[in-house]
């Protein structure tokens, strides 16, 4: 079954919890810690309040504070804009539309992230179309579908092996992204080092 299939089938607890888990890989983008996302993961087990959800939502927002804007930070500026379309009120009509809109986004900071350059566009990858991904944006999806599947299955019993599952993912980002920086600097020194005349 396609990503696309399982969003479509997937009850409101399900939805919420790929929106979630594509917010939660993209942690190391936002500025946070691997546990600043964890309340909201709780209040999707069974027996939270109805209210849990949106309030986690507002301490995490406060938190991950948007950073100025700037062009050459697209995938960090991609995933701010999934917290900020989180809905406060876990409807499913609502975690629909942000699962969907989660699922293209971090499989785009994915793609934006990935040394090699994918082709097809990101919705022919969702509807299935898997040939040739780039090694980075085929993980993003197999997590994806993963996650739909483990709440599929299980319901609130999947939510533990989701998190593992985001986890897992939120670990590679934050190596890329360090790699990236590293790379950045040590562009940089170099460029600063050609720069300098040598001194008389």
């Amino acid at each position: 079954m396609s990503l696309v299939d399982l969003i479509g089938q997937a009850d409101e607890r399900g939805l919420a919890a790929s929106g979630l888990a594509c917010l939660d890989r993209c942690v190391p983008l936002l500025g946070g810690d691997d546990e600043i996302l964890r309340p909201l993961w709780g209040s999707l087990a069974d027996g939270s309040g109805a209210d849990d959800w949106g309030e986690s939502l507002e301490q995490a927002r406060e938190k991950l504070a948007e950073p100025a804007r700037s062009a050459e930070n697209e995938a960090a500026l991609l995933a701010h804009r999934m917290l900020a379309a989180a809905p406060a009120v876990r409807t499913a009509a609502e975690v629909r539309l942000w699962a969907d809109a989660c699922s293209v986004a971090s499989l785009q900071i994915h793609r934006l992230l990935d040394p090699a350059e994918d082709a097809s566009p990101v919705d022919s990858r969702r509807a299935g179309r898997m040939q040739g991904m780039p090694p980075l944006v085929a993980a993003e999806l197999r997590r994806q579908i993963t996650v739909l599947e483990l709440l599929a299955e299980h319901g609130a019993g999947g939510l533990r092996r989701a998190l593992d599952v985001s986890t897992e993912g939120r670990r590679v980002l934050r190596a890329v992204v360090s790699r990236r920086a590293r790379g950045a600097h040590g562009v940089q020194g170099a460029q600063g080092a050609q720069g300098r005349k040598p001194r008389s």
